[in-house]
């Protein structure tokens, strides 16, 4: 699902960071957007939530879907 906040902005992939637990499917999909912490956290490059590459969409959706905890969101902005 893609919540809409500016609809002309950015995609960004949002970690609901009370949800996560860390089992690295999102890094795994997202290697390009997404770094791990030594227990298996996603980590973004500047702490924010982050911009979605073209490219990288339909992977970025796969990885929203494929999450087991549902710790992950699309929103424009």
């Amino acid at each position: 699902m893609i919540h809409n906040g500016n609809p002309n902005g950015n995609l960004r992939l949002h970690i609901d960071w009370t949800r996560c637990d860390g089992r690295g499917v999102c890094n795994e999909l997202l290697p390009e957007t997404l770094a791990r912490d030594d227990w298996g956290y996603p980590l973004t490059h500047d702490h924010r939530d982050p911009v979605i590459d073209q490219g990288r969409i339909t992977a970025a959706r796969e990885a929203v879907d494929l999450c087991p905890r549902l710790a992950l969101t699309l929103h424009r902005g």
